[in-house]
């Protein structure tokens, strides 16, 4: 009889967290569901504590928690704090999807009790790596990427190659916009309507705008040291090939799967032993597939081109970058800026008198990352209110 996953999900009631809970339901023999976490959809909340009866539910958001809590539930233990949550039993999987910076402390806290860490909350990597990593290290907790296209390039990471390695590719879907000129009254819908991917609204945004793999390329390369200077973009409007290694022998490798975040995280989570076709039905014309077109990146098919020849320069840019970012997307998704000045107005936060000041800090702990985090947003709102 195989021992049960002891499973917690941060973020359940996001795509992702949605996804992991698709493939528990499909395997409830499999799982012991511990600890689920999220913060203000209260409807979905109480649906999965209806459904999946964990045994902790740790609501974020006060107002939500005080509701859910006068209920009363029999089998799940109501919480408020995930950073200051503890388990004294070591969970077996950790699935981290807490969207945004908000995601970091959070993910620490559960590091130190958790045997596996599932990661996709970028944030978390882009704006803490130096953190994360010695809570890995320090909690022996092992990470997997489930990106995936991070995924993808530690699969292939596996093999015993390493050192014959010429190039590693990331590919890029190109968004909605891919090969079109970008109107001045591109309304949030459109932006959000991405052709291959179901995903949610941040990210589609940033997927739009391509900003998504500038944060990924970032991300790839604190993940994949070694390999910093040869990991590179390419635009793969299909979104079939998730990542490729070229050899110096002039052999490629590359995985290629459909766009379903299900099959990474499936394959994390079960170790590769998977059946895919008890989670998803497969597109089985593969054949109508095998034309795979890529296309270098330039200024002219890259908006954040700028942005990306920047990102090595100083320790905390990366910071500033997604603080600033992820203002003008909530602006947009408001209504309140264009989608065209989403680009321009991070390169304005760049441009900053004060930008050098808080880029050149090492974010040697939260309290430093916040403080730099914060100065972003200020600067991007008051760029934003300058229209």
């Amino acid at each position: 009889m195989q021992k049960k996953i002891r499973i917690a999900i941060l973020g359940s009631t996001g795509s992702i967290g949605e996804s992991t809970l698709k493939i528990i339901s499909k395997k409830k023999d499999r799982f012991i569901i511990d600890t689920l976490v999220a913060h203000t959809n209260y409807s979905k909340i109480k649906k999965q504590i209806r459904i999946f009866k964990p045994k902790n539910f740790i609501v974020t958001n006060f107002k939500i928690y005080k509701k859910l809590k006068s209920k009363n539930y029999k089998h799940t233990n109501m919480h408020n704090s995930a950073i200051n949550f503890n388990l004294k039993k070591k969970l077996d999987i950790t699935v981290s999807a807490v969207p945004g910076i908000n995601g970091l402390p959070i993910t620490l806290n559960f590091i130190k009790f958790t045997k596996k860490l599932l990661l996709a909350n970028k944030e978390a990597i882009i704006c803490g790596w130096e953190i994360l990593n010695k809570f890995l290290k320090r909690y022996k907790t092992n990470l997997i990427p489930i990106d995936s296209e991070h995924f993808s390039i530690q699969e292939l990471l596996k093999e015993n190659e390493k050192d014959n390695i010429d190039k590693i590719y990331i590919t890029a879907s190109g968004g909605p916009f891919f090969q079109k000129k970008i109107k001045n009254n591109i309304k949030p819908k459109q932006a959000l309507n991405h052709p291959k991917w179901n995903m949610g609204k941040k990210i589609s945004i940033d997927s739009a705008t391509m900003m998504n793999k500038v944060f990924e390329l970032i991300e790839a390369r604190k993940l994949f040291p070694k390999y910093k200077k040869k990991i590179q973009i390419l635009i793969h409007p299909q979104s079939l090939v998730h990542a490729i290694i070229n050899y110096k022998n002039g052999l490629s490798k590359f995985i290629y799967h459909e766009p379903n975040m299900i099959i990474p995280i499936s394959n994390a989570i079960l170790n590769n032993d998977v059946e895919i076709r008890n989670f998803i039905k497969l597109n089985e014309n593969f054949s109508n597939d095998v034309n795979l077109k890529f296309y270098k990146i330039s200024r002219k098919n890259f908006p954040p081109n700028d942005i990306l020849g920047k990102i090595n320069k100083f320790n905390s840019l990366p910071i500033i970058i997604n603080g600033a970012n992820e203002v003008f997307v909530e602006l947009f998704l408001k209504k309140k800026i264009k989608f065209s000045s989403i680009i321009p107005n991070i390169i304005k936060v760049l441009k900053n008198k004060n930008f050098k000041k808080y880029a050149i800090q090492s974010a040697t702990n939260i309290n430093k990352i916040y403080d730099i985090d914060q100065w972003s947003r200020k600067t991007a709102i008051k760029i934003a209110d300058a229209k």
